[in-house]
């Protein structure tokens, strides 16, 4: 019997960027080709839009080894982003109708999207539609994000770049701090990404070392924080010592669900999937100390350097986001639909790991926090089993293709007006 000839593929990006999603849609697309796909296709800001129409064909942008070497160097969303929800099937079957006519009109075999927990809520939506109508597309997701907490696998790309750039720059702003003795004394508030999930805010504690003392209180989104207790630690941290260092969550919050950057700035902007933007934590904090201790405070955003920083990831988190990208392909050209890729530990020491697939009805609109044990008792600091499960995803280097200088990324003439 013969083979059928394979068809085509669609590749997209979706959600808040990493420093190593594009490794992700490099190992996408070689594994497409090398498995003799004709052509891969790459969705213009995800698939709000493919319902416009907006595509390219990745071949005609990544044409060697040094495209892929660059992609997977190069931080952001090469493809665009989006943070779009499909709605249910039942809600809207037309608009289905129309974006399965876009992938037939293409010949799509592959569908794979690349995405955090809302993504894999669009591959979980595709695949039932496509079940329903007997569709031979398969739909695969490929787990990403910063924030770590996507259920069923041991941790996502991007999270191990994202941690390793935080450890390093709360290191280097603690040094900062103790350069200039402060008169009544210094309290410094880092605010770092994480509305639900503090496994970005745990990393702050990698800071701690030999050289460094680490920050002196940790604050995660897991459990509610109670603001006058933070003010009474300070306080007495203060009669101890000159300056007090403290890292927390945008998302930290009180007893009764009110973000603490809520206290300060209201509601504020909601996305597509009623997410509250977060901002202005720290502020209100230094705002609230200054006025309760009378001392100096400054406040700190990473803000979006968290998941740009590039030029500092983790060597194993660029090479696992290849090979997962590669794994979502190669189950989508074996059959699977309706899954997500996920990473497996397989070994602490020496640390190794391997890519999976899991079915993605068991991930969509699931969150993994940072387990209670994982945090102190007294709910201001991280463990050493936390220090212990994030320390082999941030080892290792890559070093950027540097030219005059400055870091070298993928870019086509022409390309980013299409963006």
């Amino acid at each position: 019997m013969a083979t059928k000839q394979k068809r085509n593929v669609i590749v997209g990006q979706s959600g808040g960027p990493t420093a190593a999603i594009n490794s992700s849609l490099a190992g996408v697309f070689r594994t497409a080709i090398d498995r003799g796909y004709n052509k891969v296709y790459g969705m213009i800001h995800g698939i709000q839009g493919l319902l416009e129409e907006r595509y390219i064909d990745l071949s005609e942008h990544i044409q060697n080894g040094l495209d892929i070497e660059l992609l997977k160097r190069t931080p952001s969303a090469y493809l665009g982003s989006c943070r779009y929800k499909l709605p249910e099937i039942f809600e809207d079957k037309a608009l289905y109708e129309k974006l399965f006519a876009i992938l037939d009109k293409l010949e799509i075999d592959c569908f794979i999207y690349i995405g955090g927990n809302d993504s894999m809520d669009t591959i979980k939506k595709l695949s039932d539609y496509g079940i329903v109508t007997g569709s031979h597309i398969r739909f695969v997701g490929c787990p990403k994000t910063i924030d770590n907490d996507l259920a069923l696998t041991d941790h996502t790309p991007g999270y191990g770049s994202a941690a390793k750039y935080i450890g390093t720059s709360v290191k280097e702003v603690i040094r900062d701090a103790y350069c200039i003795e402060p008169k009544g004394g210094l309290v410094l508030i880092i605010e770092i990404m994480g509305r639900n999930a503090g496994w970005l805010t745990g990393a702050a504690a990698l800071a701690a070392g030999e050289d460094c003392s680490g920050p002196d209180l940790i604050y995660l989104p897991e459990l509610p924080f109670d603001v006058d207790t933070y003010v009474a630690k300070v306080r007495d941290l203060l009669t101890k010592k000159r300056i007090v260092i403290t890292c927390v969550s945008e998302g930290i919050h009180t007893a009764d669900g009110t973000f603490i950057s809520e206290l300060d700035s209201g509601a504020g902007y909601v996305d597509a999937f009623g997410h509250k933007q977060l901002t202005g934590t720290a502020r209100y904090l230094c705002n609230l100390i200054s006025s309760e201790c009378g001392c100096k405070t400054r406040a700190i955003e990473f803000s979006t350097l968290q998941r740009a920083a590039s030029h500092f990831a983790s060597r194993v988190d660029i090479l696992e986001s290849f090979e997962v990208g590669g794994a979502a392909m190669k189950a989508a050209d074996e059959g699977e639909s309706g899954m997500m890729a996920v990473i497996n530990r397989t070994s602490d020491d020496p640390y190794q790991s391997d890519a999976g697939i899991r079915d993605v009805h068991k991930i969509a609109n699931d969150e993994r926090v940072v387990p209670r044990e994982w945090i102190n008792e007294e709910g201001d600091y991280v463990t050493k089993e936390f220090i212990s499960y994030l320390k082999p995803l941030i080892q290792g280097d890559v070093q950027p293709i540097m030219v005059d200088g400055i870091p070298r990324h993928l870019y086509k003439p022409g390309f980013e007006h299409m963006l």
